[in-house]
């Protein structure tokens, strides 16, 4: 019996980190597969080549497409507060322990840009708008003001071209080719997700290269 009871000690807590990882990960995956087939109907829908094209022109048509495309739950329109769909943006931690960094409410929005979903993950899309950068940058939580809210568990970035391809975002923007190489999702990783400056950069693409396993 205590030979057991040491080996449930030691296997015990593993499983429930896995465990804990594949739920982040299957959250993830439903987050992008909503953005993903949003983005391709919105384009349809309006006959258009791209999300420029489709009508996605600034902030507020950024806005409408979230509110049109998904089923909100809530809204937190405060331009200077994301709260409560996401926790204090002070709480959210790197892998490494050190602080994420701060994200706004989308200040150049009267009404914000941060939105909770019907499956309970918060995501905060920010319209950039240029064919040098990405067209959308956003920031997910799987599952809203809830803990652990840690960059790369529960708290990932995402960046979306003008063509609608998401991938991981580069740590000031810019978009060389979506998608990215496996080796420069690698490089993002380990500069920005693992690394110990607050950016907040590489998680996602980890995922992708990984086949949708948070082996991290």
């Amino acid at each position: 019996m205590g030979i057991i009871g040491v080996v449930s000690a030691m296997t015990v807590p593993t499983l429930m980190q896995n465990h804990q990882r594949k739920t982040y990960v299957v959250q993830l995956h439903k987050v992008y597969n909503e953005l993903q087939q949003a983005f391709v109907q919105y384009m349809a829908d309006r006959n258009a080549l791209n999300l420029r094209e489709a009508g996605i022109t600034d902030q507020d048509t950024m806005n409408n497409f979230v509110t049109t495309y998904f089923k909100i739950v809530s809204r937190c329109s405060d331009p200077n507060d994301v709260k409560p769909c996401f926790d204090d943006p002070n709480n959210y931690k790197k892998i490494s322990g050190n602080v994420a960094n701060g994200f706004t409410n989308c200040q150049n929005s009267t009404d914000g840009c941060t939105f909770t979903l019907a499956s309970g993950a918060t995501i905060r899309p920010w319209l950039a708008g240029s064919d040098e950068l990405a067209f959308i940058v956003a920031v997910v939580d799987v599952n809203g003001p809830k803990g652990p809210n840690v960059f790369g568990r529960d708290f990932f970035d995402m960046c979306i071209d003008v063509n609608g391809n998401i991938d991981s975002c580069l740590p000031n923007g810019t978009v060389p080719s979506f998608p990215l190489t496996e080796d420069k999702r690698d490089e993002l990783f380990n500069s920005g997700c693992l690394g110990n400056s607050a950016s907040i950069y590489g998680c996602f693409g980890k995922i992708l290269n990984d086949n949708w396993q948070m082996n991290y």
